[in-house]
Parts: C-alpha cells; sequence; structure tokens
C-alpha cells in the first residue's frame, strides 16, 4: 500500500507556516494516505506553538520537538517517527514546488523497485527562479566536483528535497551529519552502497518570507567532512 510522510525541519518559522502548511494542505486532493512530520528544532519565535494550533485544525499534522539542535538531528528524528512507506523531504522555507512532491510519489508507485528518487534543479526542463548567483556559483563547484569524485551522473546533491523509501533510510543510520550536510550524505549513502535510485527534473523558486538559514561560512567544514566521511566509506565498500 502506498503511503507518504512528509519531514518538514522546522526552525524559526512563524511567518512563514501558514503559508508552507496551505501549500501542502492541496495534497490530499491527489494523495490519500499521507502526514506532514514537523520536527521543531529549537525555535525561539513561536513557531512550535503556531503548529500546535496548526494540528488542532488539520489531523494529519504530527509534530515533535528535535532532541539535539541541528538539521541532521531533525531529519534523524523525522525518519524515525515517521509512520509511512515513503519519506519525503521537504524544506518549510517553500523554495521547493509542492507539485513535484506528487511527481515524486507517483514515480515511486509506479517502480516498486527503486529506493530513491533524487530531485536535481539542473536540468533543462526545470524551472530556477530567485537563486542568488553567488550562492549559485558554489553550488555548481562544489556539486560537480562530488560528481566527480564519485563517478556520479548526478549533479544536485546538496539539495534536500528528494524522497526514499522508509526502510532504506533506516539502513543508512548512523548518520553523522549535524546540519545541511545531511542532504549531502544521504544521497551518497544510497550512491556508494550501490542502491537504486532515479534522476528527475524539479523546480525551485526560493524563498519568498523570512531569510534563509543556510550560511556557507558556518557550514563549509562540515560539508568537507560528510564528503570525506562518505569517500572513505565508498572505498571500504569497494574492498569488500
Amino acid at each position: 500500500m502506498m503511503s507518504l510522510s512528509i519531514i518538514i525541519p522546522t526552525y524559526n518559522e512563524v511567518k512563514q507556516l501558514k503559508h508552507t502548511i496551505k501549500k501542502l494542505r492541496s495534497l490530499k486532493k491527489k494523495i490519500d494516505n499521507y502526514e506532514l512530520v514537523f520536527i521543531d528544532d529549537f525555535s525561539n519565535d513561536g513557531s512550535y506553538q503556531q503548529l500546535i494550533s496548526f494540528k488542532k485544525k488539520y489531523s494529519k499534522i504530527k509534530i515533535y520537538k528535535n532532541n539535539k539542535k541541528g538539521l541532521g538531528g531533525a531529519i534523524k528524528l523525522g525518519i524515525q517517527k515517521s509512520r509511512n512507506k515513503y519519506i519525503c523531504i521537504f524544506m518549510c522555507d517553500l523554495s521547493d514546488d509542492v507539485n513535484d512532491i506528487y511527481k515524486y510519489y507517483k514515480m515511486m508507485a509506479n517502480n516498486k523497485n527503486l529506493d530513491a528518487i533524487f530531485g536535481t534543479r539542473f536540468d533543462k526542463r526545470s524551472k530556477v527562479k530567485n537563486y542568488p548567483f553567488f550562492k549559485l556559483i558554489l553550488n555548481r563547484i562544489a556539486n560537480n566536483m562530488i560528481r566527480l569524485l564519485f563517478l556520479s551522473k548526478y549533479n544536485d546533491f546538496t539539495n534536500a528535497f528528494k524522497i526514499y523509501k522508509k526502510d532504506v533510510l533506516l539502513k543508512l543510520f548512523p548518520i553523522v551529519s549535524e546540519n545541511f550536510n545531511v542532504f549531502l550524505e544521504l544521497p551518497l549513502k544510497i550512491i556508494t552502497r550501490k542502491l537504486t535510485y532515479k534522476i528527475i527534473s524539479i523546480n525551485w523558486y526560493g524563498r519568498k518570507i523570512g531569510e534563509s538559514k543556510f550560511k556557507i561560512n558556518e557550514i563549509g567544514s562540515k560539508y568537507i567532512f560528510t564528503l570525506l566521511y562518505c569517500f572513505l566509506e565508498k572505498i571500504l565498500l569497494n574492498k569488500k
């Protein structure tokens, strides 16, 4: 039976939440069995209290408080608490296209052998708007280096928005990344362990409310750590 859990890590998104929930609620027209799993990552702006008020109105919302601050901890907790067969990670800032969630879901339903689907914003069919130029340059340099290092056709490793089978994600534990680098760790582990995945185009529109939590100067070293960790895993797996 098809079922979907959408993990939404949340940190100080009190101005954004109602818009995100409204968009995600539109999925009920296309997907019957799904849940919205919000992981509050130590917000201090009233985000958690606002989520509680939304939960009273909308039964599909599940809310958990992160037990270890950081996106890595939020994603790990979300995976453990999710109840459904498939898990999609969707950022609360609404940068990604909600319609692509159904695109992911439908493709997984029609391809039972797939363990994951990786979306790329850098395909000729993708629509990308409002991407900061400097961040775009860094993104392209980093992702192409990773692609060459792992001999992969994928070109958007650092993108958070992907879909996985839950049982496959559990097999990737322990997850060692503590911040945005968790979104690099998951696809690299899928690739190095030679699990099945498909690459498709997705859209990206950028945040319209609030400020980005991504600070390259603060987490650049964490990406390097994850890259080295996964590359070491690749070497060790190839020796077996």
